[in-house]
Protein backbone atom coordinates (compact mmCIF):
# COMPACT_ATOMS: atom_id res chain seq x y z
CA UNK A 1 0.00 0.00 0.00
CA UNK A 2 0.95 3.58 -0.74
CA UNK A 3 2.29 5.52 2.47
CA UNK A 4 -0.01 8.61 1.24
CA UNK A 5 -2.61 5.70 1.07
CA UNK A 6 -2.33 4.56 4.36
CA UNK A 7 -1.92 7.98 6.09
CA UNK A 8 -5.50 8.96 4.34
CA UNK A 9 -6.54 5.14 5.26
CA UNK A 10 -5.50 5.93 8.90
CA UNK A 11 -7.47 9.97 9.01
CA UNK A 12 -10.09 8.35 7.61
CA UNK A 13 -10.63 5.67 10.39
CA UNK A 14 -9.51 8.17 13.37
CA UNK A 15 -12.38 10.33 11.80
CA UNK A 16 -14.77 7.64 11.83
CA UNK A 17 -14.28 6.62 15.13
CA UNK A 18 -14.89 10.43 16.22
CA UNK A 19 -17.50 10.63 14.36
CA UNK A 20 -19.27 7.45 15.75
CA UNK A 21 -18.22 8.92 19.31
CA UNK A 22 -20.33 12.76 18.33
CA UNK A 23 -22.77 10.22 16.92
CA UNK A 24 -23.48 8.60 19.84
CA UNK A 25 -23.25 11.42 22.46
CA UNK A 26 -25.53 13.33 20.08
CA UNK A 27 -27.94 10.05 20.66
CA UNK A 28 -27.58 10.21 24.23
CA UNK A 29 -27.82 13.80 24.42
CA UNK A 30 -31.52 13.54 22.53
CA UNK A 31 -33.00 11.22 24.80
CA UNK A 32 -31.70 13.02 28.17
CA UNK A 33 -33.51 16.53 26.53
CA UNK A 34 -36.47 14.35 26.03
CA UNK A 35 -35.89 12.82 29.63
CA UNK A 36 -35.08 16.22 31.05
CA UNK A 37 -38.75 17.12 29.32
CA UNK A 38 -40.78 14.56 30.49
CA UNK A 39 -39.53 15.38 34.32
CA UNK A 40 -39.92 19.21 34.01
CA UNK A 41 -43.72 17.84 32.62
CA UNK A 42 -44.15 16.15 35.16
CA UNK A 43 -42.52 18.66 37.71
CA UNK A 44 -45.35 21.32 36.06
CA UNK A 45 -48.28 18.21 36.80
CA UNK A 46 -47.10 18.14 40.53
CA UNK A 47 -47.06 21.89 40.53
CA UNK A 48 -50.33 22.33 39.48
CA UNK A 49 -51.93 19.16 41.58
CA UNK A 50 -50.73 20.87 44.57
CA UNK A 51 -52.55 23.94 43.54
CA UNK A 52 -55.57 22.11 43.19
CA UNK A 53 -55.32 20.80 46.45
CA UNK A 54 -55.01 23.69 47.73
CA UNK A 55 -57.98 26.01 45.93
CA UNK A 56 -59.97 22.59 47.37
CA UNK A 57 -58.90 23.49 51.02
CA UNK A 58 -59.97 27.23 49.90
CA UNK A 59 -63.36 26.34 47.83
CA UNK A 60 -64.30 24.04 51.92
CA UNK A 61 -63.01 26.93 53.66
CA UNK A 62 -64.95 29.72 51.68
CA UNK A 63 -68.03 27.81 51.45
CA UNK A 64 -67.77 27.12 55.37
CA UNK A 65 -67.48 30.58 56.15
CA UNK A 66 -69.87 31.54 54.13
CA UNK A 67 -72.79 29.27 55.47
CA UNK A 68 -71.63 30.62 58.82
CA UNK A 69 -71.27 34.23 58.18
CA UNK A 70 -73.32 34.92 55.35
CA UNK A 71 -70.40 37.22 54.15
CA UNK A 72 -69.85 37.90 50.68
CA UNK A 73 -65.95 37.93 51.22
CA UNK A 74 -66.18 33.95 51.40
CA UNK A 75 -67.91 33.61 48.42
CA UNK A 76 -65.35 35.33 46.53
CA UNK A 77 -62.38 32.90 47.65
CA UNK A 78 -64.58 30.28 47.06
CA UNK A 79 -65.39 31.52 43.70
CA UNK A 80 -62.06 32.65 42.64
CA UNK A 81 -60.50 28.79 43.90
CA UNK A 82 -63.26 27.44 41.75
CA UNK A 83 -62.35 29.46 38.21
CA UNK A 84 -58.78 28.45 38.73
CA UNK A 85 -59.13 24.96 39.58
CA UNK A 86 -60.97 24.79 35.90
CA UNK A 87 -57.86 26.37 34.49
CA UNK A 88 -55.71 23.58 36.10
CA UNK A 89 -58.29 20.77 35.08
CA UNK A 90 -57.67 22.03 31.37
CA UNK A 91 -53.69 22.29 32.15
CA UNK A 92 -53.75 19.06 33.64
CA UNK A 93 -55.86 17.05 30.63
CA UNK A 94 -53.06 18.70 28.53
CA UNK A 95 -49.69 17.31 30.48
CA UNK A 96 -51.02 13.54 31.19
CA UNK A 97 -52.54 13.35 27.51
CA UNK A 98 -50.08 10.54 27.31
CA UNK A 99 -50.47 8.84 30.43
CA UNK A 100 -53.59 5.97 30.78
CA UNK A 101 -53.77 5.88 34.38
CA UNK A 102 -53.20 9.23 35.00
CA UNK A 103 -56.00 10.42 32.71
CA UNK A 104 -58.27 8.21 34.30
CA UNK A 105 -56.89 9.19 38.29
CA UNK A 106 -57.74 13.03 36.71
CA UNK A 107 -61.00 11.64 35.42
CA UNK A 108 -62.04 10.54 38.65
CA UNK A 109 -60.98 13.99 40.23
CA UNK A 110 -62.92 15.58 38.31
CA UNK A 111 -65.76 13.71 38.32
CA UNK A 112 -65.90 13.84 42.75
CA UNK A 113 -64.93 17.62 42.44
CA UNK A 114 -68.08 18.29 40.05
CA UNK A 115 -69.94 16.05 42.62
CA UNK A 116 -68.77 18.02 45.90
CA UNK A 117 -69.75 21.11 43.80
CA UNK A 118 -73.39 19.88 42.59
CA UNK A 119 -74.79 17.79 45.54
CA UNK A 120 -73.09 19.84 48.60
CA UNK A 121 -71.94 23.64 47.62
CA UNK A 122 -74.46 25.01 44.97
CA UNK A 123 -77.83 23.75 46.84
CA UNK A 124 -76.20 25.07 50.56
CA UNK A 125 -74.92 28.39 48.49
CA UNK A 126 -78.34 28.84 47.02
CA UNK A 127 -79.95 27.47 50.45
CA UNK A 128 -77.88 30.50 52.59
CA UNK A 129 -78.87 33.21 50.10
CA UNK A 130 -82.85 32.44 50.58
CA UNK A 131 -82.22 31.72 54.32
CA UNK A 132 -83.10 35.43 55.89
CA UNK A 133 -86.11 35.75 53.57
CA UNK A 134 -88.00 34.15 56.33
CA UNK A 135 -88.06 32.04 59.10
CA UNK A 136 -89.23 29.07 57.45
CA UNK A 137 -86.36 29.37 54.71
CA UNK A 138 -83.70 29.88 57.97
CA UNK A 139 -85.20 26.66 58.94
CA UNK A 140 -85.02 24.81 55.38
CA UNK A 141 -81.37 25.77 55.25
CA UNK A 142 -80.95 24.90 58.32
CA UNK A 143 -82.23 21.19 57.87
CA UNK A 144 -80.38 21.17 54.35
CA UNK A 145 -76.64 22.10 56.47
CA UNK A 146 -77.44 19.42 58.91
CA UNK A 147 -78.41 17.24 55.85
CA UNK A 148 -75.60 17.39 53.72
CA UNK A 149 -72.60 18.82 56.01
CA UNK A 150 -73.42 17.56 59.68
CA UNK A 151 -74.61 13.87 58.82
CA UNK A 152 -74.09 14.14 55.00
CA UNK A 153 -71.37 12.40 53.25
CA UNK A 154 -69.88 15.56 52.42
CA UNK A 155 -66.48 14.92 54.86
CA UNK A 156 -66.51 11.45 52.92
CA UNK A 157 -65.98 12.90 49.33
CA UNK A 158 -63.52 15.15 50.82
CA UNK A 159 -61.39 12.09 51.86
CA UNK A 160 -61.83 10.77 48.57
CA UNK A 161 -60.82 13.51 46.34
CA UNK A 162 -57.62 14.17 48.64
CA UNK A 163 -56.58 10.48 48.24
CA UNK A 164 -56.81 10.52 44.72
CA UNK A 165 -54.54 13.78 44.68
CA UNK A 166 -52.10 12.11 46.82
CA UNK A 167 -52.34 9.25 44.51
CA UNK A 168 -51.89 11.12 41.50
CA UNK A 169 -49.36 13.08 42.86
CA UNK A 170 -47.71 10.33 44.13
CA UNK A 171 -47.42 8.61 40.47
CA UNK A 172 -45.87 11.76 39.27
CA UNK A 173 -43.42 11.83 41.87
CA UNK A 174 -42.36 7.68 41.32
CA UNK A 175 -42.45 8.91 37.50
CA UNK A 176 -39.68 11.68 38.28
CA UNK A 177 -37.43 9.59 40.37
CA UNK A 178 -37.59 6.99 37.82
CA UNK A 179 -36.67 9.87 35.27
CA UNK A 180 -33.85 11.32 37.42
CA UNK A 181 -32.32 7.73 37.24
CA UNK A 182 -32.53 7.44 33.80
CA UNK A 183 -30.80 10.80 32.95
CA UNK A 184 -27.90 10.23 35.63
CA UNK A 185 -27.99 6.63 33.68
CA UNK A 186 -27.52 8.09 30.50
CA UNK A 187 -25.23 10.78 31.50
CA UNK A 188 -23.01 8.26 32.88
CA UNK A 189 -23.19 5.63 29.61
CA UNK A 190 -22.42 8.80 27.47
CA UNK A 191 -19.53 9.86 29.66
CA UNK A 192 -18.29 5.62 29.68
CA UNK A 193 -18.71 5.52 25.80
CA UNK A 194 -17.33 9.08 25.37
CA UNK A 195 -14.11 8.23 27.16
CA UNK A 196 -14.02 4.44 25.55
CA UNK A 197 -14.25 5.60 22.04
CA UNK A 198 -11.65 8.74 22.55
CA UNK A 199 -9.18 6.15 24.15
CA UNK A 200 -9.75 3.90 21.26
CA UNK A 201 -9.39 6.64 19.06
CA UNK A 202 -6.50 7.42 20.43
CA UNK A 203 -4.64 4.55 20.51
CA UNK A 204 -5.79 3.35 17.07
CA UNK A 205 -4.04 6.97 15.83
CA UNK A 206 -0.88 6.42 17.95
CA UNK A 207 -0.95 2.78 16.45
CA UNK A 208 -1.38 4.27 13.18
CA UNK A 209 0.78 6.95 13.06
CA UNK A 210 3.98 5.16 15.22
CA UNK A 211 3.82 2.22 12.03
CA UNK A 212 3.54 5.01 9.42
CA UNK A 213 6.52 7.22 11.45
CA UNK A 214 8.73 4.10 12.06
CA UNK A 215 8.24 2.64 8.38
CA UNK A 216 8.78 5.95 6.63
CA UNK A 217 12.08 6.81 8.98
CA UNK A 218 13.64 3.47 8.21
CA UNK A 219 13.13 4.29 4.96
CA UNK A 220 14.88 7.48 4.74
CA UNK A 221 17.55 6.18 7.36
CA UNK A 222 18.90 3.72 4.82
CA UNK A 223 18.68 6.45 2.24
CA UNK A 224 20.36 9.02 4.13
CA UNK A 225 22.78 6.54 4.67
CA UNK A 226 23.52 5.65 1.15
CA UNK A 227 23.93 9.51 0.41
CA UNK A 228 26.39 9.48 2.77
CA UNK A 229 27.82 6.39 1.12
CA UNK A 230 27.71 8.35 -2.06
CA UNK A 231 29.16 11.71 -0.49
CA UNK A 232 31.89 10.14 0.27
CA UNK A 233 32.85 9.10 -3.22
CA UNK A 234 31.31 5.66 -3.08
CA UNK A 235 29.08 4.75 -6.41
CA UNK A 236 29.09 1.39 -6.20
CA UNK A 237 26.08 1.32 -3.63
CA UNK A 238 22.40 -0.61 -3.37
CA UNK A 239 19.70 -0.87 -1.23
CA UNK A 240 17.14 -2.88 -0.79
CA UNK A 241 14.18 -1.45 -2.71
CA UNK A 242 10.71 -3.46 -1.12
CA UNK A 243 7.25 -2.76 -1.59
CA UNK A 244 5.37 -0.22 -4.17
CA UNK A 245 5.33 2.48 -1.87
CA UNK A 246 6.85 5.98 -2.36
CA UNK A 247 10.07 4.98 -0.20
CA UNK A 248 9.98 1.96 -2.82
CA UNK A 249 9.88 3.86 -5.65
CA UNK A 250 12.42 6.34 -4.07
CA UNK A 251 14.63 4.19 -3.29
CA UNK A 252 15.00 2.31 -7.03
CA UNK A 253 14.96 5.84 -8.18
CA UNK A 254 18.50 6.08 -5.33
CA UNK A 255 19.79 2.75 -6.94
CA UNK A 256 19.40 3.77 -10.30
CA UNK A 257 21.15 7.24 -9.45
CA UNK A 258 23.65 5.79 -7.58
CA UNK A 259 24.60 3.32 -11.03
CA UNK A 260 24.26 6.23 -13.23
CA UNK A 261 26.84 8.94 -10.91
CA UNK A 262 28.90 5.26 -10.73
CA UNK A 263 28.50 5.26 -14.81
CA UNK A 264 29.30 8.68 -14.90
CA UNK A 265 31.92 9.15 -12.74
CA UNK A 266 33.88 6.21 -14.33
CA UNK A 267 33.49 8.33 -18.00
CA UNK A 268 34.76 11.32 -15.98
CA UNK A 269 37.36 9.69 -14.54
CA UNK A 270 38.49 8.56 -18.30
CA UNK A 271 37.83 11.86 -19.57
CA UNK A 272 40.17 13.47 -17.14
CA UNK A 273 42.76 11.19 -18.04
CA UNK A 274 42.63 11.53 -21.63
CA UNK A 275 42.60 14.99 -20.57
CA UNK A 276 46.12 14.79 -19.08
CA UNK A 277 47.40 12.86 -21.47
CA UNK A 278 46.06 15.54 -24.14
CA UNK A 279 48.08 18.04 -21.98
CA UNK A 280 50.67 16.30 -21.86
CA UNK A 281 51.29 15.74 -25.49
CA UNK A 282 50.35 19.46 -26.30
CA UNK A 283 53.44 20.21 -23.80
CA UNK A 284 55.72 17.81 -24.96
CA UNK A 285 55.18 17.23 -28.44
CA UNK A 286 54.34 21.18 -29.68
CA UNK A 287 56.76 22.57 -27.30
CA UNK A 288 59.10 20.48 -29.14
CA UNK A 289 58.76 22.22 -32.55
CA UNK A 290 58.35 25.80 -31.05
CA UNK A 291 61.68 25.49 -29.37
CA UNK A 292 63.13 24.47 -32.38
CA UNK A 293 62.02 27.77 -34.09
CA UNK A 294 63.41 29.71 -31.68
CA UNK A 295 66.61 27.69 -32.00
CA UNK A 296 66.42 28.86 -35.65
CA UNK A 297 65.93 31.92 -35.63
CA UNK A 298 68.50 32.44 -32.93
CA UNK A 299 70.96 30.94 -35.26
CA UNK A 300 70.16 33.42 -37.66
CA UNK A 301 70.66 36.31 -35.38
CA UNK A 302 73.81 34.94 -34.11
CA UNK A 303 75.33 34.23 -37.82
CA UNK A 304 73.40 36.73 -40.11
CA UNK A 305 72.59 39.70 -38.31
CA UNK A 306 74.63 42.03 -39.65
CA UNK A 307 73.33 40.54 -43.60
CA UNK A 308 69.96 41.06 -42.60
CA UNK A 309 67.85 44.15 -43.55
CA UNK A 310 66.34 45.83 -39.98
CA UNK A 311 62.83 44.62 -41.48
CA UNK A 312 64.13 41.00 -41.03
CA UNK A 313 64.99 41.25 -37.96
CA UNK A 314 62.37 43.18 -36.81
CA UNK A 315 60.27 40.14 -38.06
CA UNK A 316 62.91 37.56 -36.54
CA UNK A 317 62.14 39.56 -33.47
CA UNK A 318 58.29 39.02 -33.89
CA UNK A 319 58.85 35.66 -34.52
CA UNK A 320 60.91 35.06 -31.60
CA UNK A 321 57.59 36.91 -28.97
CA UNK A 322 55.19 34.81 -30.92
CA UNK A 323 56.65 31.83 -29.92
CA UNK A 324 57.49 32.55 -26.41
CA UNK A 325 53.94 33.68 -26.00
CA UNK A 326 52.71 30.36 -27.30
CA UNK A 327 55.08 28.37 -25.18
CA UNK A 328 53.32 30.40 -22.32
CA UNK A 329 49.80 29.44 -24.00
CA UNK A 330 50.90 26.01 -23.31
CA UNK A 331 51.91 26.25 -19.69
CA UNK A 332 48.86 28.44 -19.18
CA UNK A 333 46.43 24.96 -20.30
CA UNK A 334 48.35 22.88 -18.04
CA UNK A 335 48.05 24.73 -15.26
CA UNK A 336 44.55 25.51 -16.44
CA UNK A 337 43.91 21.68 -16.49
CA UNK A 338 45.73 21.03 -13.23
CA UNK A 339 43.74 22.84 -11.18
CA UNK A 340 41.39 21.09 -8.51
CA UNK A 341 42.68 17.68 -9.95
CA UNK A 342 44.40 16.94 -6.27
CA UNK A 343 42.75 17.51 -2.78
CA UNK A 344 44.88 19.84 -0.87
CA UNK A 345 45.09 19.34 3.25
CA UNK A 346 44.39 22.16 4.76
CA UNK A 347 47.15 23.71 7.08
CA UNK A 348 46.74 26.79 9.55
CA UNK A 349 47.96 29.70 7.20
CA UNK A 350 48.80 33.35 8.07
CA UNK A 351 47.40 35.22 5.51
CA UNK A 352 49.90 38.19 6.27
CA UNK A 353 53.28 35.39 5.78
CA UNK A 354 51.77 34.54 2.89
CA UNK A 355 51.32 37.90 0.92
CA UNK A 356 55.33 38.27 1.98
CA UNK A 357 55.45 34.60 0.62
CA UNK A 358 54.08 36.53 -2.82
CA UNK A 359 55.80 39.43 -2.73
CA UNK A 360 58.75 37.80 -3.74
CA UNK A 361 57.66 36.70 -7.22
CA UNK A 362 56.13 40.05 -7.82
CA UNK A 363 57.55 41.85 -10.75
CA UNK A 364 59.85 44.28 -10.31
CA UNK A 365 58.39 47.88 -10.86
CA UNK A 366 60.42 50.85 -9.31
CA UNK A 367 57.93 53.50 -8.22
CA UNK A 368 55.31 50.84 -7.17
CA UNK A 369 54.65 49.72 -3.81
CA UNK A 370 52.52 47.21 -2.15
CA UNK A 371 50.62 47.38 0.83
CA UNK A 372 49.44 44.54 3.08
CA UNK A 373 47.04 45.06 5.96
CA UNK A 374 49.16 43.87 8.90
CA UNK A 375 45.94 42.20 10.97
CA UNK A 376 44.91 39.68 7.90
CA UNK A 377 43.71 36.59 9.75
CA UNK A 378 44.73 32.62 10.75
CA UNK A 379 43.13 30.58 8.66
CA UNK A 380 43.04 26.60 8.92
CA UNK A 381 42.63 26.18 5.22
CA UNK A 382 44.24 25.11 1.79
CA UNK A 383 47.32 27.03 1.68
CA UNK A 384 48.29 26.53 -2.26
CA UNK A 385 45.19 27.18 -3.86
CA UNK A 386 45.11 30.30 -2.01
CA UNK A 387 48.73 31.24 -2.64
CA UNK A 388 47.40 30.64 -6.63
CA UNK A 389 44.77 33.02 -6.54
CA UNK A 390 46.41 35.93 -4.36
CA UNK A 391 49.86 35.21 -6.88
CA UNK A 392 47.74 35.67 -9.73
CA UNK A 393 45.94 38.73 -9.20
CA UNK A 394 48.85 40.30 -7.51
CA UNK A 395 50.89 39.42 -10.69
CA UNK A 396 47.81 40.86 -13.02
CA UNK A 397 47.70 44.19 -11.16
CA UNK A 398 51.90 44.91 -10.79
CA UNK A 399 51.83 43.95 -14.36
CA UNK A 400 49.57 46.37 -15.84
CA UNK A 401 49.82 48.97 -14.03
CA UNK A 402 50.30 51.83 -16.45
CA UNK A 403 51.51 54.62 -13.91
CA UNK A 404 55.64 55.87 -12.79
CA UNK A 405 54.57 56.00 -9.35
CA UNK A 406 51.57 53.78 -7.59
CA UNK A 407 50.49 51.35 -5.35
CA UNK A 408 48.81 48.02 -4.75
CA UNK A 409 46.40 47.67 -1.58
CA UNK A 410 45.81 43.85 0.24
CA UNK A 411 42.87 44.06 3.18
CA UNK A 412 40.21 41.93 4.33
CA UNK A 413 36.76 42.27 6.06
CA UNK A 414 34.98 39.39 7.93
CA UNK A 415 31.67 38.74 7.11
CA UNK A 416 29.23 35.98 8.86
CA UNK A 417 30.63 33.15 7.04
CA UNK A 418 33.34 34.07 4.54
CA UNK A 419 36.29 36.29 4.55
CA UNK A 420 36.56 38.91 2.01
CA UNK A 421 39.71 39.76 0.58
CA UNK A 422 40.74 42.92 -1.56
CA UNK A 423 43.12 43.50 -4.12
CA UNK A 424 42.66 47.42 -4.82
CA UNK A 425 44.98 49.27 -7.76
CA UNK A 426 45.25 52.66 -8.87
CA UNK A 427 46.35 51.27 -12.16
CA UNK A 428 44.64 52.13 -15.55
CA UNK A 429 41.03 50.18 -14.66
CA UNK A 430 39.02 47.73 -16.73
CA UNK A 431 35.69 48.57 -18.60
CA UNK A 432 32.83 47.40 -17.49
CA UNK A 433 31.71 45.30 -20.35
CA UNK A 434 34.77 43.31 -19.70
CA UNK A 435 34.50 42.77 -16.21
CA UNK A 436 33.46 39.30 -16.69
CA UNK A 437 35.13 38.42 -19.89
CA UNK A 438 38.54 38.86 -18.20
CA UNK A 439 37.72 35.94 -16.18
CA UNK A 440 37.49 33.63 -19.57
CA UNK A 441 40.54 31.77 -20.49
CA UNK A 442 42.76 33.04 -22.95
CA UNK A 443 40.67 36.34 -22.68
CA UNK A 444 43.61 39.83 -22.50
CA UNK A 445 43.02 43.13 -22.34
CA UNK A 446 46.56 43.22 -23.69
CA UNK A 447 47.90 42.76 -27.49
CA UNK A 448 48.62 39.28 -28.78
CA UNK A 449 51.79 39.86 -29.28
CA UNK A 450 52.98 40.55 -25.82
CA UNK A 451 54.48 37.03 -24.35
CA UNK A 452 53.38 38.07 -20.55
CA UNK A 453 49.42 38.03 -21.66
CA UNK A 454 48.21 34.92 -21.98
CA UNK A 455 45.02 35.48 -20.15
CA UNK A 456 44.77 32.27 -18.24
CA UNK A 457 45.62 34.13 -14.52
CA UNK A 458 42.20 35.19 -13.76
CA UNK A 459 40.61 32.08 -15.73
CA UNK A 460 42.63 29.81 -12.79
CA UNK A 461 41.60 32.22 -10.10
CA UNK A 462 38.02 31.87 -10.68
CA UNK A 463 37.82 27.91 -11.07
CA UNK A 464 39.76 28.02 -7.98
CA UNK A 465 37.11 29.83 -6.41
CA UNK A 466 33.96 28.17 -8.20
CA UNK A 467 35.09 24.70 -7.58
CA UNK A 468 34.77 25.79 -3.84
CA UNK A 469 31.58 27.60 -4.58
CA UNK A 470 33.00 31.02 -3.69
CA UNK A 471 32.82 33.95 -5.57
CA UNK A 472 35.14 36.69 -7.28
CA UNK A 473 33.91 40.18 -8.91
CA UNK A 474 35.46 43.66 -9.90
CA UNK A 475 35.15 46.82 -9.10
CA UNK A 476 36.76 49.00 -11.57
CA UNK A 477 36.46 51.73 -14.57
CA UNK A 478 38.43 53.38 -16.87
CA UNK A 479 41.33 55.78 -15.24
CA UNK A 480 40.39 55.05 -11.87
CA UNK A 481 42.08 51.78 -10.73
CA UNK A 482 39.99 48.01 -10.13
CA UNK A 483 39.66 46.61 -6.83
CA UNK A 484 39.46 42.32 -7.10
CA UNK A 485 36.88 40.90 -4.33
CA UNK A 486 36.62 37.44 -3.50
CA UNK A 487 35.60 35.21 -0.92
CA UNK A 488 37.43 32.47 1.36
CA UNK A 489 35.86 30.14 3.76
CA UNK A 490 35.87 31.17 7.41
CA UNK A 491 38.01 28.64 9.12
CA UNK A 492 40.31 29.19 12.49
CA UNK A 493 40.51 26.16 14.10
CA UNK A 494 40.89 22.20 12.30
Amino acid sequence: MKISYAILFGFLMILLLFAAATYVNFKQSEKIDENYELLTRSTNIVKQSNRFQRNILNMVSGLRGYLLTNEPFFMQSYDSSMLENDDILEELSILIRDSVVQRERLEDILELNNYWVNEFARPLIEARKHASASDSSMAAFNALYRAKLVNGMEKDVNKSLQREFREFANHEYAVREGMKRSISQMVSNTKTISFSLTIFSFIAGMGIAIFIATHISSGIVKMVRMADTISQGNYEVYMQAQGKDELGSLARSLNNMARVLSESISLLRRKNQELDQFAYIVSHDLKAPLRGIDNVVTWIQEDHLPLLPPKVVEYLDVIKGRVQRAENLLNGILSYSRVGRELQPKEEVNINNLLEEVREYLPKRPGLKLYIEPDLPVLFTEKLPLQQIFMNLLVNAFRYHDKEHGMVRVYGRKTERHYEFYIEDNGPGISREYHKKIFVIFQTLEVRDMPEGTGVGLAIVKKILDDRNLSIRVISSPGNGSTFIFTWPLETES
